[in-house]
């Protein structure tokens, strides 16, 4: 049986979902997908826009992983620096990544508006914060690479930053207008209602238990049936499991948590965040945050690496928010959720070629909502025709990760490890 959703805002606020029922019996397409999150569905609906048939199997329903349980931000670029990526890479595909990376959010919002996804799209901008001297100096660096590049951000000190935010917290941020923020499980179903009405198949309730390869295919095994395919996409991502060897053992779940407000009182909602748009903080563990459009206070950050039970672990968000608007005090939080995103050891996006036919993308460490749509498009496109030239992310080696099943002692020790280093300003 497919698990509930966790009892998060969304799922109380979300727009209907779909019908996706079960595969039953024998089923074939050009290619399978695993994973009904944000990849598997925009890599779906872009096949099916390419006429290629395909078939999305979901162990529980669209968006129930942390496509639909993440702080709505869609934030463009990759974790490293434009110049970075460059240097990680080399000019030419650095660029093309850094340039792919950075136009993302405009993709999905563009998508958004094709699709007509009711899901309180808004794109009002991204903001960084800096919250010590070293985060500060890492941001104008990030200013002047990103001028280099002639993208339109800029800077924000002082009263600039206060007036955006609402709190003098922070000296300095950093502002790309290109962000935004969605409902998250709404565009994962609207994602998912879009992929079927251009003929893609969709089943939920569906886990992929085994993966075998069958003549110029694979074979693809359910509880209740099976699906043969030319190609197969693995797009499980926090949630990718023993399936094919080595995968799960290639990233680090990570959970994030969410506590939201009732909505806000009108003269409190405008006294913070007026910007609108998202806000991260930079530095090693940082906590994120955005308004929606019903004026709850959504902060998110790392907590409890497990299911959520309740709210333990989650006081720092609400000391945190209490500290940055203490006209808070008092406030009303409602609701609180956690999910799992991955995470690599380069922090980069890992798309592997696990076999011929069989290929798997994973690993997008907290800048999912615009990266995983975005590559839906060019995942599509090479599932089409073979092409690997002009894809603009890199095919990597799959790599276990050293000492992966102790993964949980390693993120508590490293959330440990950067609060008293943030604390430092180192």
């Amino acid at each position: 049986m497919p698990r509930p959703l966790p009892p998060s805002l969304y799922a109380v606020t979300a727009i209907p979902a779909v019908h996706t029922p079960p595969l039953e019996g024998d089923a074939q397409a050009d290619v399978a997908i695993i994973g009904a999150g944000f990849t598997g569905l925009s890599t779906a609906l872009h096949l099916a826009e390419r006429g290629v048939s395909c078939i999305v199997l979901e162990a529980n329903e669209p968006g129930w992983g942390a496509s639909g349980r993440n702080g709505g931000q869609v934030n463009p670029g990759l974790k490293h620096r434009p110049d970075e990526v460059e240097a990680h890479f080399g000019p030419e595909l650095g660029r093309r990544m850094v340039a792919f990376s950075h136009a993302a959010p405009d993709y999905v919002f563009e998508l958004i508006r094709r699709h007509q996804i009711r899901c309180e799209a808004r794109q009002g901008g991204t903001l960084r914060a800096a919250t010590s001297a070293k985060s500060a100096a890492e941001l104008r660096k990030l200013a002047d690479v990103c001028a280099e590049r002639g993208m339109p951000t800029r800077l924000l000190e002082g009263p600039a930053m206060e007036q955006a935010t609402g709190t003098g917290y922070y000296q300095l941020g950093f502002l790309d207008p290109r962000g935004g923020d969605v409902q998250p499980l709404s565009y994962a179903r609207g994602l998912a209602r879009a992929a079927l009405a251009l003929g893609a198949r969709i089943h939920g309730d569906t886990p992929a238990t085994a993966l075998k390869p069958q003549g110029d295919g694979w074979l693809v095994e359910t509880p209740r049936g099976k699906v043969r395919a030319g190609q197969v996409l693995l797009a499980t991502n926090g949630y990718t499991d023993a399936l094919w060897p080595g995968l799960e053992q290639s990233v680090v779940p990570v959970f994030s948590s969410i506590r939201a407000t009732e909505p806000l009182a009108p003269d409190v909602a405008a006294s913070i965040l007026p910007l609108r748009g998202s806000v991260f903080e930079t530095g090693r563990i940082t906590v994120y945050y955005r308004v929606d459009q019903e004026n709850r206070l959504l902060m998110g950050g790392r907590g409890p690496q497990g299911e959520l039970q309740g709210t333990a672990g989650l006081d720092y968000l609400v000391a945190h928010t209490e500290r940055l608007w203490p006209q808070l005090k008092g406030a009303t939080w409602s609701k609180a959720w956690n999910g799992r995103v991955a995470i690599t050891q380069d922090h980069y996006p890992h798309i592997h070629e696990l076999a011929p036919g069989l290929i798997s993308c994973v690993g997008y460490n907290g800048r999912g909502v615009a990266m995983s749509s975005h590559m839906g498009r060019i995942l599509a496109e090479h599932l089409a025709t073979g092409d690997k030239a002009g894809f603009d992310m890199p095919f990597l080696p799959l790599k276990p990760i050293a000492f992966h099943r102790f993964w949980k002692l390693g993120v508590w020790a490293e959330v440990w490890r950067g609060r008293v280093l943030d604390r430092l300003g180192m």
